[in-house]
This record gives C-alpha cells, structure tokens and sequence, in this order.
C-alpha cells in the first residue's frame, strides 16, 4: 500500500494498543475499564510489573492504580473535587 509521503526513510513501528491491552492481566483490564482516565495499557503494565516484582498482590496494586488516578483527578481544575473546593481568587462580574 503507497502512502501519502515520499520518503526512503525507515517508519517507526508502533505496537498495536487493542493486543497491548489484550495482553494485561484480567484484574488490571477491569480496573482500566472503569477508569476515569484514559490510562494507557503501557503505563498500567509497568505500574503492575513494579509493583509485583516489589511483592504485591493484585488488590494493592489496583489500590495504588486507584489513589494514583484520585491524586490525578484531584489537581485537574475541572474535576468534582477541585469545583467543590473554594475559589478564593474569582471576582464578582455581576455589578
């Protein structure tokens, strides 16, 4: 198939993300389909693989999974925690 560009350079391969996703393990798919964040299978493998090499078990790691993604959600302006909190620096543009 010819592409859209004339060029003797070699492509870069990327890895196909849907196998990359395949490929984790049950517990870690169910908690990345629940997520709040589009969590890349990538970032959860090496989560999961440092966290199982250091001797945790699948629930401490989908804990950890789990405050890593509340700590994320937290400093985001735009999430429910950070509308609940105090504005201290808005103006009042109603007068």
């Amino acid at each position: 198939m010819s592409r859209n560009v004339s060029t003797t350079l070699r492509r870069r391969r990327r890895p196909d993300p849907m196998q990359a996703y395949d490929a984790l393990p049950r517990p870690l798919r169910a908690w990345m389909a629940q997520a709040a964040l589009p969590w890349s299978p990538a970032s959860c493998r090496r989560i999961w693989v440092k966290a199982r090499a250091e001797g945790a078990s699948q629930d401490d790691i989908l804990d950890r999974l789990a405050r890593a993604e509340r700590m994320t959600l937290s400093r985001d302006r735009f999430s429910l925690h950070a509308r609940r909190a105090p504005i201290h620096d808005q103006q009042d543009y109603t007068t």
